[in-house]
């Protein structure tokens, strides 16, 4: 049940960014759909972040920008975990867990997975 006060939890998108940005921007735009759907509010600094930061010159910038949100968040939902996690996932996910945040995995599909 929501908090009223609260608002709607706050769920990190965790995906993958790069290689085939255009793909992932729009698997990401899918995540987060797929996220607000289920009554929670999606975050995905992949889908702001690249609109005024360099990732290629700036990767330390966007990497700090994206753990501070994260911290924020409720839980993280990592997607595309048939493909592998990227090194910028891999941080995400690892921060998620020294932070004791619950972590989801889902396929691209959007299917929960167990792991």
């Amino acid at each position: 049940m929501m908090d009223k006060r609260k608002g709607r939890q706050l769920v990190y998108i965790c995906s993958r960014y790069s290689g085939d940005v255009t793909l992932n921007t729009e698997k990401a735009k899918k995540y987060s759909r797929y996220a607000a759907e289920r009554g929670v509010t999606p975050i995905a600094p992949h889908l702001l972040f690249p609109q005024f930061i360099k990732e290629e010159t700036e990767r330390d910038l966007a990497m700090e920008l994206d753990l501070s949100l994260l911290k924020r968040c409720d839980e993280v939902w990592v997607f595309g975990i048939e493909n592998g996690v990227s090194a910028g996932m891999s941080a995400e996910i690892m921060s998620a867990g020294d932070s004791g945040q619950e972590i989801r995995y889902f396929t691209e599909e959007c299917k929960e997975a167990y792991v």
